[in-house]
C-alpha cells in the first residue's frame, strides 16, 4: 500500500515528498479548476522547467482522447523514465493521470494530491486507475500504486457545496458497508459542518482496510462497490444530458436501489432500509428518473466489471455496517429497485 500522508501544510509536506523521490523531470496533471484555485498552493515548489497539463473538467473528459493528448505532451516534454507526475485534482484528475502514468513508457512514477471531498476519501487510495471508454465508466484501466498521496483538508474549502455534498455519499457508503456506528454518527442534519479532516481520515482507514485484504478485487474489495453497479448505470446514462448528475449524487440513487434489493434478497431488516432511504433522501433529494430510462439505465448494468458472463453480481448489505458481494441479481429485480426509487415521495 502506498503511503498517505494527511498534510496539515501542503507546501511543506509536498517539498518533503519531492525531496524523498529523485527524480529526473516533474510533469503536473491538473484540471481547469485545481489549475485555479489548487495549483497556487504549491506552484513555488515547482520549477519553471516543469510541464503542466491542464485537463477539461468534468467525467466527459475522462477518455482515451485526452490520454492521447496527455501522451503527446508527455513526449513533447521528453520525459524520460525517472521523471515523476504530480496528479492534483479530483478522482477524474488521479484516475486518468495515473492511468497515463502507467502506460507511457511501461510505466513512470506519479503522486496523487486529491483535491475533491470525493476523491480524498475514494480515489486516493487502492491502486485503481483507469479512463471511461465508449460511454462506460472506467472500462479501461490498471491497477497501479502511486508513490504517495497526500491528502490536505485545505483544498475543500475551494470546492462549491454540491461537490462537497458529492463526496458525502461515499463517506456514508463506508459507514453502511462496514461500520454501523460510523454511519449511524453522521451529521445528517448539518452535514456541511462536519469534522473533514475526522471523517476523512476514518473512511480512509476503512477503504485501506479492506484494500489491503483483496488488492485487485478478486473477493472482498468487491464491497465497495455497493450503490456503483445502479449508480454507475444512472451516471453514465444522464452524463452528457441537462440531468447530468455527480458521481455522489447518482451513487446516493444507487444506494437507494440497492438497499431495496438488500432488503428483499439479503435479509436486511425493514428499518434499516427505512433509515437508510430517510438520510439520502434527505441530503440528497429525489432526482426524477423518466419512466422511458429505465431499461437503458438496466442496460448499463449489464457492463458493470463485478459481472460474471451474463451473471449480474451485486455487493448488498444483510444490515448496515456488513456487506455481502457476488450475490446474482436479475434484470427484473433491477427493474423492481429503480421503481422503487421512482415511487418514493419527494
Amino acid at each position: 500500500m502506498h503511503p498517505i500522508l494527511f498534510s496539515e501544510s501542503i507546501s511543506q509536506d509536498l517539498a518533503q515528498c519531492l525531496s524523498s523521490i529523485p527524480h529526473s523531470q516533474l510533469f503536473v496533471i491538473c484540471d481547469e479548476n485545481s489549475q485555479k484555485y489548487c495549483l497556487p498552493k504549491v506552484q513555488s515548489l515547482i520549477s519553471n522547467e516543469a510541464s503542466i497539463f491542464v485537463a477539461s473538467p468534468g467525467e466527459s473528459n475522462k477518455t482515451l482522447a485526452t490520454c492521447e493528448k496527455i501522451w503527446t505532451k508527455m513526449t513533447e516534454a521528453h520525459l524520460d523514465r525517472k521523471a515523476l507526475v504530480i496528479n492534483i485534482g479530483g478522482g477524474v484528475i488521479t484516475d486518468m493521470g495515473g492511468f497515463c502514468s502507467s502506460i507511457y513508457k511501461r510505466g513512470i512514477r506519479f503522486i496523487n494530491i486529491p483535491t475533491t471531498l470525493l476523491s480524498q476519501v475514494d480515489a486516493s487510495v487502492g491502486g485503481k486507475l483507469g479512463v471511461d471508454f465508449n460511454g462506460l465508466k472506467n472500462h479501461l484501466g490498471v491497477f497501479n500504486e502511486p508513490e504517495a498521496v497526500i491528502i490536505a483538508d485545505e483544498f475543500l474549502g475551494t470546492l462549491p457545496l454540491q461537490e462537497l455534498r458529492s463526496g458525502f455519499a461515499e463517506i456514508m457508503k463506508h459507514g453502511l458497508i462496514h461500520d454501523a456506528a460510523y454511519f449511524k454518527s453522521l451529521n445528517l442534519q448539518d452535514w456541511e459542518n462536519s469534522d473533514w479532516r475526522k471523517l476523512i481520515k476514518h473512511s480512509v482507514e476503512i477503504k485501506k482496510n479492506v484494500v489491503l485484504q483483496d488488492p485487485k478485487e478478486a473477493g472482498l474489495r468487491k464491497i465497495l462497490n455497493f450503490g456503483h453497479t445502479i449508480g454507475h448505470a444512472v451516471e453514465t446514462f444522464y452524463l452528457d444530458s441537462s440531468q447530468h448528475l455527480l458521481h455522489g449524487e447518482a451513487i446516493a440513487i444507487g444506494m437507494i436501489c440497492e438497499g431495496f434489493l438488500s432488503s428483499q434478497m439479503n435479509g436486511m431488516p425493514e428499518r434499516d432500509l427505512k433509515l437508510i432511504v430517510d438520510s439520502f433522501i434527505h441530503v440528497y433529494g429525489k432526482v426524477t428518473l423518466p419512466d422511458q430510462d429505465l431499461e437503458s439505465i438496466v442496460d448499463l448494468c449489464l457492463q458493470d466489471k463485478k459481472n460474471e458472463g451474463s451473471t449480474l453480481l451485486f455487493s448488498l448489505l444483510s444490515e448496515i455496517g456488513k456487506c455481502e458481494y457476488n450475490i446474482p441479481v436479475i434484470r427484473t429485480q433491477i427493474v423492481q429497485a429503480l421503481n422503487f426509487y421512482q415511487n418514493l415521495p419527494h
